[in-house]
C-alpha cells in the first residue's frame, strides 16, 4: 500500500475518483463529528484526501453499503456483519481511517 507523499498528491487522486458528494457528505459527517469549525473543515478534509488516497471509491462505496446494512438487526443484518466479504471491505476502509487519524488530528 502506498500512500501520497504531500497533500497535493491525495488531492489529485480524489478529485478523479470520486464523485463531489461523496467528498461533500465524507466531509459534513467528520464535522458533525468534530465540531464545525475552520480548524475541523480543514482536518476533515485532510481526512478524506488521506482515505480516497488508500481507498478506491468503488471499495468505498462497497464498504459503506456493508456499514449501512450492518445496521439491520437480527438474523437478517448477521450476514452483512458477519460475512468475511463485509470484514475485509470494512476493514479497508476502517484501515484507511485509521492512517487519516494519525495524518490530519494529531
Amino acid at each position: 500500500m502506498r500512500f501520497p507523499t504531500d497533500a497535493g498528491e491525495a488531492a489529485s487522486v480524489t478529485r478523479t475518483d470520486y464523485p463531489t458528494t461523496a467528498i461533500a457528505d465524507y466531509v459534513f459527517a467528520c464535522m458533525a463529528t468534530n465540531g464545525e469549525t475552520r480548524t475541523a473543515l480543514q482536518q476533515c478534509s485532510c481526512s478524506f484526501d488521506v482515505v480516497a488516497s488508500i481507498v478506491p471509491y468503488q471499495r468505498y462505496v462497497e464498504a459503506s453499503t456493508w456499514l449501512s446494512m450492518g445496521q439491520v438487526t437480527g438474523e437478517k443484518g448477521s450476514i452483512f456483519r458477519e460475512s468475511a466479504e463485509s470484514k475485509a471491505a470494512i476493514g479497508d476502509l476502517r484501515r484507511a481511517q485509521a492512517e487519516a487519524e494519525i495524518r490530519c488530528f494529531e
